[in-house]
């Protein structure tokens, strides 16, 4: 809770009364489920090593040798406490992580390599000659354990913010344009910031974004007064336009000790935090914004990682790829495979492969289904399209249609993860921005359809392919692949 003995002199006897303890986010809730996390880690890390030990041995109660002697179960019970010791000095509980974005993850993983470090030198110093092979299997399996009981709790954090709880109030300060932006950026991040309130300069009443109106509570140099009316758990400049630097020093100052969280969003946006550093000139800090990496070694990495993954899949599901094969025949009459020039790295046209899901006349129909397009922007999507055939709409629905996509990734043609692969009547459209979708191989999959797959507007899908062009890495398509799973086995927004 603000504390009002804190308030500056001047002002305080126009400013509201401090906001009740209720109204705030509990730092109880979060003490809660930052236990329950941590129960989670422990159950995972025993489970592994139990795992581990029935692969390794065949059963449970086999014996460490060296000066110490233990067991593999009392080996097992002993990591629980060393690996949340372990996430703990990792940062791994750190709360601003919880819920939202990949930080929380990348934490776990460089926590458990660790965690690996830890166990050879203990197991160096101690003469403790633990078998390589229960090691090699406990510390990967007791990492994708954490990782998914984590993903759970995410799922159920999610869950209880959308019925208000494990929310921060936050009161955004700035101009009306950038204020309006942040307020959308932040509604669509689920990061279980709500926004209650604004600070804006003399004649905006409200902040208008979508349906809903965010209320001015005052002009941005009475952003403190609005803090305590607002009962913010969390302050949020959108600019400095309207705020200079030194009074926004001075609002830091005033919020020292009180709780409440200042963040400042940077006039620039879309970029990762991997491209950022701070760099300081005299007392100034300035933002460093790397060049997006185009080629190098992790273009070379990207390029194994997917040809190995589209080879192991044409492999795997070739049995599966047959069988729909046969059935696209057998229910409607055309080929299995439908196949389309589609534009690549650099504007190369290259032809795509899926599985036919409509009528083998759908091109000859096009004019009697125009009318009915629901995308705005250069795409043409009809989510009842009467052209698709009874097969293509299950085939849609559990995205197995692009199963021989796997192909075009085998060619080097397409990548797993990149932008959506643009028709050559989309690219002529492209202005100079959108044409940056064409710096790397279009993807199987992407933000945009882990961000809401067919529904997403042109704008919004433009901006999240975008975004993975300027700031792609390993680890964002590792978490792409995770949410695209998890999106076509809900079967949502598929057309």
């Amino acid at each position: 809770m603000l504390d009002s003995a804190r308030l500056r002199p001047s002002a305080a006897a126009h400013r509201p009364s401090p906001p009740q303890p209720a109204a705030r986010l509990s730092s109880n809730s979060w003490r809660h489920y930052a236990c329950a996390v941590a129960a989670l880690d422990s159950v995972a890390v025993v489970l592994a090593a139990l795992l581990a030990q029935l692969v390794r041995f065949g059963g449970l109660g086999t014996s460490a040798t060296g000066r110490v002697g233990l067991s593999y179960m009392a080996v097992a019970f002993a990591a629980a406490p060393a690996w949340v010791m372990t996430m703990t000095f990792g940062g791994a509980y750190d709360r601003r992580y919880y819920g939202w974005g990949t930080e929380e993850y990348r934490r776990v993983f460089d926590a458990a390599v660790r965690f690996l470090l830890v166990v050879a030198l203990i197991g160096f110093l101690l003469k403790i000659d633990v078998a390589r092979g229960f090691v090699a299997i406990t510390i990967p399996a007791a990492t994708v354990l954490t990782l998914v009981g984590r993903y759970g709790l995410r799922q159920w954090l999610h869950r209880m913010r959308r019925h208000g709880r494990f929310i921060k109030r936050v009161l955004v300060v700035g101009s009306q344009a950038a204020s309006t932006d942040l307020v959308r950026q932040l509604h669509s991040a689920q990061s279980g910031l709500v926004v209650v309130g604004a600070c804006a300069p003399d004649g905006v009443q409200a902040l208008q974004v979508g349906d809903e109106g965010i209320p001015v509570l005052a002009e941005p140099r009475l952003a403190l007064d609005a803090v305590v009316a607002a009962q913010a758990d969390v302050v949020a400049i959108a600019d400095t336009q309207s705020l200079s630097a030194g009074a926004l020093r001075r609002l830091a100052w005033e919020l020292e000790g009180t709780g409440v969280d200042l963040l400042v969003a940077p006039a620039l946006t879309d970029v990762a935090g991997p491209r950022v550093s701070v760099r300081a000139l005299s007392d100034i800090p300035l933002l460093l914004v790397e060049e997006p990496e185009m080629k190098g070694t992790k273009r070379i990495v990207k390029t194994m990682f997917d040809r190995v993954l589209a080879g192991v899949g044409l492999v795997v599901l070739l049995p599966l790829m047959v069988a729909i094969g046969i059935l696209v025949r057998l229910t409607s009459r055309g080929p299995a495979l439908f196949r389309q020039v589609r534009v690549g790295l650099g504007g190369r046209h290259f032809v795509i492969w899926k599985f036919r899901t409509m009528a083998i006349d759908a091109e000859a129909r096009l004019s009697d289904v125009i009318h009915l397009n629901e995308h705005d922007g250069l795409l043409f999507k009809v989510r009842n399209d009467p052209r698709v055939t009874r097969l293509g709409r299950v085939l849609r629905r559990w995205s197995l249609d692009e199963l021989p996509q796997l192909w075009n990734v085998m060619r080097g043609d397409m990548s797993i993860v990149g932008p959506r692969p643009p028709l050559p009547s989309e690219v002529e459209r492209y202005d100079g921005q959108v044409r940056r979708r064409l710096l790397v191989k279009p993807g199987l999959t992407g933000l945009w359809q882990v961000g809401g797959r067919a529904g997403v507007p042109w704008e919004e899908a433009v901006r999240l392919d975008l975004y993975y062009v300027e700031n792609w890495s390993l680890s964002m398509d590792a978490m792409i692949l995770a949410k695209t799973v998890t999106a076509v086995l809900r079967g949502h927004g598929a057309s």
